[in-house]
Parts: C-alpha cells; structure tokens; sequence
C-alpha cells in the first residue's frame, strides 16, 4: 500500500539561526541502514539532493553540493544520523529530509525548517522589568550610595 506507518522521526523541527553558525538536524531511524538527505527549496519548488550516507559511513554527495558544508554522522546509538551543516547562509534555509529506501519506496522523514538570517529577530521587550534583588558585584564605598532615588 501507500501509507506505511514508518516515519522518520527529525528533530528538531525548527531551526532559526545565524550567518556563519553551524546547525545540526537528528533523524532517528528504526535500524542501521543507508540515508538520504534532501532539501526542499520553496522558492525553486524542488527537492534537492544533498548526500547519500551508506551503512559503512561513505558519503555520496549531491552535485554542486559541498563537502565541507555538509556531513553526516552516526549517532552512539546506530540508528539514527545527524546531518551537521556549517557555515550557514540565508541560501541554506528550506526544510531538510532524511531518507531511507525500503522495499523500493523511498520513506521521508517528518522534516526540519531551517530558517538562517543575518540577525537574529530580538525578543520583544516587556513594558515592565521586575526588580529583582540581584547581587551588586561592585563593592560601595558608602552604604548610602547603594540606595537609589
């Protein structure tokens, strides 16, 4: 049938980063076996392919994909890979799938969002900041000048 209740489980499914950062997406599989990695790119409404990572460790790279971007590792417990991707660009951003070929249906993984941007969007800013007693680390001279207004 169609629907198989294998499902590649991605963490982590956003990722909002920085230029020139380095990311890493988790793919949990059920048991050792060769993964894929592909790209959804929105703007070119295609799956790229990025690297193929055989049980034995070799990787098989896209074409104009580069090696020192990408990589894949096995985690401790064998059966799930990470991909590491580094020096990231605004270009790198698209959902990533892992993937795994079985009994010849190509399984997608659930997909992780990454989002990479100049700079990071700052948290929006409370109206009111709790006081709270922080210890000063400057010693005062005078008792008196620690106390405001």
């Amino acid at each position: 049938g169609l629907y198989t209740t294998v499902l590649l489980t991605q963490n982590p499914e956003h990722i909002l980063t920085q230029t020139n950062n380095r990311s890493e997406i988790l793919c949990e599989l059920k048991q050792r076996t060769s993964v894929y990695w592909y790209r959804w790119s929105q703007e070119r409404q295609h799956f790229e392919f990025l690297v193929f990572s055989n049980t034995l460790g070799k990787a098989t790279y896209g074409t104009n994909v580069s090696q020192d971007k990408f990589s894949v590792r096995e985690a401790r417990s064998h059966s799930s890979y990470s991909l590491h991707i580094s020096h990231l660009q605004p270009s790198d951003s698209g959902t990533y799938y892992c993937s795994i070929s079985q009994s010849s249906q190509l399984l997608l993984g659930t997909g992780t969002q990454l989002t990479v941007v100049d700079a990071l969007p700052l948290p929006p800013k409370t109206t009111q900041t709790p006081q709270s007693k922080k210890p000063v680390l400057w010693i005062t001279k005078s008792k008196a000048a620690s106390r405001e207004g």
